[in-house]
């Protein structure tokens, strides 16, 4: 035991230097800053499937994982409405869930946002109107931004929820 740690104490220190911070790096945190100076503290989205394939789903749930790291950013998905600042909508509006939406916009607190997402949630997509469906979200509540796609990327999504952000 002796003889492992004299070699320990011979040998010294072999690891690198420390590399340097690097500033491009640190737009999260300049996001971060920027979303407290607007909330005072995290954004809080509440999404709303209002009848789509799940292709959107797939890309929202995406922004949760490492490489998108909403959540380092200040931003979280809530359970409720009424701890909501931004409603995430995907899919054409089905016509059982017209009510259900409305209900939704309405226990948001002001001032909230609304960003419908996708080719359905934006005109109806494939579905269009018919018998089962109302078409875009902002033929149910007022919609403050799109995010055209089918899917649309995370990255769109990303941008649009920060398009709604800036716009306050």
């Amino acid at each position: 035991m002796l003889r492992v740690l004299k070699q320990i104490i011979d040998t010294g220190l072999l690891s690198e230097a420390l590399p340097a911070a690097r500033a491009e790096w640190r737009q999260g945190e300049a996001l971060h800053a920027e979303i407290l100076r607007v909330f005072q503290r995290a954004l809080n989205i509440r999404e709303v499937d209002a009848g789509s394939c799940n292709g959107c789903e797939l890309e929202i749930h995406a922004l949760e994982n490492p490489y998108y790291n909403l959540q380092g950013a200040g931003i979280k998905f809530v359970a409720s409405p009424r701890h909501a600042d931004l409603l995430l909508v995907t899919g054409p509006v089905s016509k059982h869930m017209v009510e259900a939406l409305q209900r939704t916009y309405a226990a948001t607190p002001d001032p909230k946002r609304v960003v419908a997402v996708g080719d359905c949630g934006a005109c109806g997509g494939i579905f269009g109107e018919s018998y089962a469906s109302v078409g875009a979200v902002s033929k149910v509540i007022p919609v403050d931004v799109v995010v055209p796609g089918c899917p649309p990327t995370p990255t769109a999504i990303l941008q649009g929820i920060l398009t709604a952000v800036a716009s306050r």
